[in-house]
């Protein structure tokens, strides 16, 4: 490439000081602006990426821009000059990037390419934003060779069925050519495909194409060039030896028209997955000591102070500390009615403020943010197999080999039995067995509904981990709930504070247990330190805190032995807890308030009442569930009377409280042993056990990563009416996939004996072989087409 002196990146400022003279900075600040050559961004050389190309150095707003610049500088230095791109141009997707196959995700590589088990082409794993350039490109370069190769098989068609090619040698050379050129270039992949299918020894439907059209060439070029070998049940009525040049080249154009249509449909199955990508915004205001600077988002890091704009995408996931707005969550969780927002509220990634200006600290950037973690879960589910599969799988295994052998028993049934000229006969009915059978329809009758089924979940804040999860979700019969954070808001408030000293040792009592409290993550916890911070108190340090799991926390305050935690946390301590205690602790839990008891160098000191309130949403949620026909069932570590005083105001009879982790995860076990099919739902850390005990184990958004990661299926925004969504999600998917494999079932039971030639006794219709590549490639594009349905399914 030649110097250019014009291009911006070139002199470091000239477009990049023209674009933004009006702006409010010093000329001097702007001489030290450059342009990111990819996305036209201003950027600052001193803190930007830069590459090197031809001697001179090009800046970057981030590694996604630099990466793009530096597979391809010449497309974006002259973008009218630019190079042409093979079908699946890796450029356009990032290094490192992993390919896989949606029928064999086991099938793992580090470059595009065709699977050596099916032979379908490879798709990354994770879509990214930019694999939709990629995507366009391969669709413009297997367009433009349909194109080329229908334009070469009609004049071959039109010879072969005019008769022109047999009475005039010319126009018999013409076909041989036309169609030669349409087989060796237009359907080369094929037999690639096909060859490297026998190398594992895993035949595939590019096997039997490249099987069926190679016999077809083959056999017509030998009867173009050496006609006078072939004995007479060769030849026709009238002598001559027919050629088949056009069957091949139509089989190839028709293979490549069905792998088109296909590929596409195919592409719309990840388009769930590539809309939540794109959400992201690309950069981020951030404040400085010097002001607020547009960053990219690459820059961002932990602890950053951001502010973001009215109308703006919050660009991390972050805390708000300054500022009010209520924040479009729809990308999350599915529901279009706002969220306020202010200081201490948590915002995600890729959510829209709204209304105010809001300041956030950065706690989450890149591939830790929701909304990464969300693509990764999604992709996850679309690539794992569903137990549905393995009918398939076990077909599949001993398809190919039962074909051919259809085949050969076809061509012998013709040769033997058939009318004049037999072989000609016997050839095409084997022709026609090979190109008509399709594995390729039954091998993605259930991946394909699986990929389209976790992108529509995706978009209703529905996040299953794997296809078994949603092959299960349908056949749960029995809903384990926990009660903080799940049944109700999770975001319970300090109700009362009692002292033994009496009312003069309240703050102590209040001050004490928030001290230990504020190493907690538990919403309680919150709840006990909020309170104390609202009463002006200052929390002294800890010293050797622990949380004791199912119980409470201990630890050391101003050299006092603390314990605070349930009535088994005192019982196991030894502690007495007096009768007018007791009492006030009934009263709250009649309430169905929490209490925790407070003990200080081994002797009781007070209680606290904590009451989260019951959401608004869990008792009509509960009652269409149960009328769905699930057996409910309220799990709680608190206290069994604060438990029961929940479940009466939920109408649930089936209820237990004061339950550990390993309690809650024995209740799981027992109720399979008996034969339930259990999911189980709740949020904090003491469910996990119990989470991945369950057959399905449910996570609600709003709790813990523990929780989270332990589930097999994730409800973003925590309301348990997403339950029923995610149970339609899931029979609507199961349905798909049991009419996705009855069809491929189907068609190949009747394609097969059809094009065998069956019903030639009866009807004395016999199949060709360029109507069963058109059948072939159908019967593919159905399946998909049919799991498409899937994204319009009401939830």
């Amino acid at each position: 490439m030649s110097h250019d002196p014009q291009h911006p990146q070139n002199s470091g400022h000239g477009d990049a000081h023209a674009a933004h003279s009006c702006c409010a900075h010093s000329a001097a600040a702007e001489e030290k602006k450059a342009r990111d050559p990819v996305c036209g961004m201003q950027v600052d050389p001193a803190k930007a990426r830069s590459s090197e190309h031809d001697g001179q150095h090009y800046y970057f707003c981030g590694q996604g821009c630099q990466r793009r610049f530096d597979a391809e500088p010449n497309k974006y230095l002259h973008p009218h000059g630019g190079h042409g791109h093979s079908a699946r141009a890796p450029a356009a997707v990032a290094p490192g990037t992993v390919w896989t196959c949606p029928m064999h995700p086991e099938i793992r590589a580090d470059a595009p390419g065709d699977c050596p088990k099916c032979g379908m082409a490879l798709e990354p794993e994770t879509p990214s934003a930019d694999s939709d350039e990629a995507d366009a490109q391969a669709a413009r370069a297997h367009r433009r060779k349909l194109w080329i190769c229908a334009a070469l098989t009609l004049p071959v068609v039109v010879l072969s069925m005019s008769g022109i090619g047999t009475a005039v040698p010319a126009a018999a050379w013409a076909e041989a050519v036309l169609g030669s050129i349409v087989l060796l270039w237009g359907g080369r992949s094929f037999f690639v495909r096909g060859w490297r299918s026998l190398r594992p020894w895993s035949p595939n439907m590019y096997t039997l194409i490249a099987l069926g059209s190679g016999v077809a060439w083959l056999y017509s070029l030998v009867a173009l060039l050496l006609p006078q070998i072939f004995p007479p049940a060769f030849r026709d009525a009238h002598g001559q030896v027919a050629t088949y040049f056009e069957a091949a080249a139509v089989i190839v154009t028709l293979v490549l028209l069905g792998d088109y249509f296909e590929w596409r449909a195919r592409l719309r199955t990840g388009s769930a997955i590539k809309a939540l990508i794109g959400l992201a915004p690309k950069t981020a205001l951030r404040i400085d000591a010097d002001g607020e600077h547009e960053v990219p988002l690459d820059a961002v890091q932990v602890g950053d102070r951001l502010r973001v704009r009215p109308g703006e995408k919050i660009p991390v996931d972050g805390q708000v500390v300054d500022g009010r707005s209520s924040v479009d969550e729809s990308m999350l969780t599915g529901e279009p009615v706002p969220v306020e927002k202010r200081s201490g509220d948590r915002v995600a990634a890729a959510t829209v403020n709204q209304t105010g200006s809001l300041q956030i600290v950065a706690d989450r950037v890149g591939a830790d943010t929701m909304l990464s973690q969300i693509v990764q879960l999604v992709a996850q589910a679309q690539r794992s197999r569903a137990p549905l599969q393995r009918i398939a799988d076990r077909v599949a295994a001993w398809f190919v080999p039962i074909v051919v052998a259809v085949a050969i028993c076809a061509a012998a049934g013709w040769a033997l039995f058939g009318p004049e000229p037999r072989l000609a006969h016997a050839l095409i009915a084997a022709v026609s067995v090979l190109i008509i059978a399709c594995p390729c329809a039954l091998g993605l009758a259930t991946p394909i509904s699986i990929m389209v089924a976790s992108g529509r979940g995706a978009q209703a804040g529905i996040l299953f981990r794997d296809a078994a999860a949603i092959e299960t979700l349908r056949a749960v019969d029995t809903l384990l709930l926990d009660k903080t954070g799940t049944l109700t808001e999770g975001r319970p408030s300090l109700h009362a504070v009692v002292a033994v000293g009496g009312e003069g040792a309240r703050d102590q009592v209040l001050r004490d247990a928030a001290a230990l409290e504020a190493a907690s993550e538990h919403p309680l916890a919150r709840a006990i330190v909020d309170g104390a911070k609202q009463q002006g108190l200052e929390l002294p340090k800890v010293e050797d805190f622990a949380s004791l799991t199912g119980q409470g926390v201990r630890g050391r305050v101003d050299g006092r032995e603390l314990q605070l935690g349930n009535r088994a946390l005192m019982e196991a301590a030894d502690i007495a807890i007096d009768e007018a205690l007791a009492a006030s602790a009934e009263r709250w839990r009649a309430e169905a308030a929490t209490v925790v008891f407070l003990a200080a160098d081994g002797r009781l000191t007070g209680a606290l009442a904590v009451i989260d309130r019951i959401k608004a949403s869990a008792l009509p949620a509960l009652q269409a569930l149960r009328a769905d026909g699930l057996r409910l069932m309220m799990l709680s570590g608190d206290d069994p009377r604060t438990a029961k005083a929940v479940a009466a105001q939920l109408q649930l009879e089936d209820f237990r409280g004061g339950l550990s982790p390993a309690d809650k995860a024995d209740v799981v076990r027992q109720l399979r042993a008996g034969g339930r099919i259990v999911a189980m739902a709740g949020d904090g850390i003491n469910d996990a056990p119990a989470l991945a005990a369950a057959q399905i184990g449910i996570a609600m958004g709003s709790g813990t990563d523990v929780a989270m990661e332990s589930a097999q299926l994730t409800l973003l925004k925590g309301d348990l009416s997403a339950v029923l969504r995610a149970r339609r999600l899931s029979q609507a998917t199961v349905g798909n996939i049991r009419l996705n494999l009855w069809f491929a079932f189907a068609y190949n039971a009747i394609g097969v004996p059809v094009a065998a030639g069956v019903l030639y006794p009866f009807t004395g219709l016999l199949l060709s072989p360029m109507i069963a590549a058109l059948a072939m490639s159908l019967s593919s594009l159905s399946v998909v087409s049919n799991a498409l349905r899937l994204r319009r399914v009401a939830l």
